[in-house]
């Protein structure tokens, strides 16, 4: 069947055309096809209906894309604060991290002992002053500060 004959307009042609080509290069979230639709200069009301199209095709899904994205950012050191803040900005909400961090990291704790140790090696020995740094460093990457204080003791950090 083509799209013709599904009640397609020649413009949702031109924007299922689009969104298909943003999704061959990576995963998008439905609102991250909005805007770069609307961006294109595409009428709001016909990119909706292009984009439940496509979703009900399983051409474009939230979740695949949240994985993606959270994989992403978990190779790059960022904890599950961060991580959810920024799949809510772009649009997905309501995601378990914890099955894509026990697949790539192990558990947050592993992560988290990760990049401490990448930023500032081995050190047993610290002031209080220079702790209270590094754990401004962890929280900005989007560790909580309990996860923090139970690295602490993970490590044997002695203040």
């Amino acid at each position: 069947m083509n799209e013709k004959s599904e009640g397609y307009n020649s413009r949702a042609v031109e924007i299922k055309q689009f969104c298909i080509r943003l999704l061959a290069t990576r995963e998008h979230s439905q609102k991250e096809l909005l805007t770069k639709s609307l961006a294109k200069g595409f009428d709001k009301d016909d990119i909706l209906a292009v984009i439940e199209d496509i979703t009900q095709q399983g051409w474009q899904s939230n979740s695949r894309y949240a994985e993606s994205y959270a994989r992403y950012r978990i190779q790059k050191g960022y904890g599950p604060i961060w991580i959810t803040y920024e799949l809510k900005n772009k649009g997905v909400d309501a995601f378990n991290l914890d099955k894509v961090v026990l697949i790539t990291a192990g558990s947050w704790m592993d992560l988290l002992e990760q990049v401490y140790i990448k930023k500032y090696g081995s050190d047993s020995m610290l002031d209080r002053k220079e702790w209270a740094k590094r754990s401004r460093f962890l929280v900005h990457r989007g560790f909580s500060g309990a996860m923090i204080s139970s690295l602490l003791d993970h490590l044997n950090i002695k203040l």
